[in-house]
């Protein structure tokens, strides 16, 4: 069972030099944000602008600290100055924020996101990876910002994935539930196809018509 007291929560955060308000701030402005989206929107406007935004505001509170940035693959990372780890934000189901729950990525993920969960791949040779941030892109730990909208209720965690089953990231070394007081209802799903994807193509089911 891991640490449930919150104390223990912000101490740990403050280790990976993260705090609550951080994550607060990020998923309160996204959630602004998609309060601007209407029936006009195209159907997953919601979603995907509050998966894009909230990495948004990661990075712009980051980035003046020296965190680096990639979308590489369409995955949205801030890379911590010392490149000991990174992190991206993705939506998720099951017991966010409830350590006594399972809880696994909302939305089907990719090869890459495969590559970046098992952290798999040696290289002999200095990269091109290797000269932009010390080490191979893959190998940097990524903590997944894990949010989820309940009845106008926005639940989330930082969790550091380590397996794929199938397309969705379900297993996890570490999971540190969020405190999220006030934090503003986007009134909209917000987990509808909330990121373009890094697969290299879409699932195509075919329906063979009798006659």
């Amino acid at each position: 069972m891991q640490n449930l007291d919150p104390e223990w929560c912000v101490q740990r955060l403050a280790q990976l030099d993260f705090s609550n308000d951080l994550f607060h701030g990020a998923l309160d402005l996204a959630a602004a944000d998609v309060r601007n989206c209407t029936d006009f929107d195209a159907p997953a406007m919601a979603g995907f602008t509050f998966w894009s935004r909230t990495n948004r505001y990661l990075a712009e509170t980051l980035d003046p600290d020296g965190w680096g940035h990639t979308s590489r693959d369409s995955i949205l990372r801030m890379i911590h100055p010392s490149m000991s780890h990174a992190v991206t934000a993705i939506s998720a189901q099951g017991g966010v924020g409830d350590l006594n729950a399972r809880v696994k990525s909302k939305n089907p993920k990719g090869p890459a996101m495969a590559r970046l969960v098992e952290r798999n791949g040696q290289f002999a040779f200095l990269s091109h990876d290797e000269v932009l941030y010390g080490r191979e892109l893959d190998q940097i730990p990524t903590w997944c910002l894990l949010y989820k909208w309940d009845k106008g209720v926005i639940s989330a965690e930082l969790s550091l994935p380590i397996k794929m089953n199938g397309k969705f990231v379900d297993e996890w070394q570490e999971r540190i539930p969020l405190v999220l007081p006030g934090l503003g209802d986007p009134g909209a799903d917000i987990a509808l196809l909330d990121d373009p994807g890094d697969d290299s193509g879409p699932d195509v089911v075919v329906e063979l018509l009798g006659g």
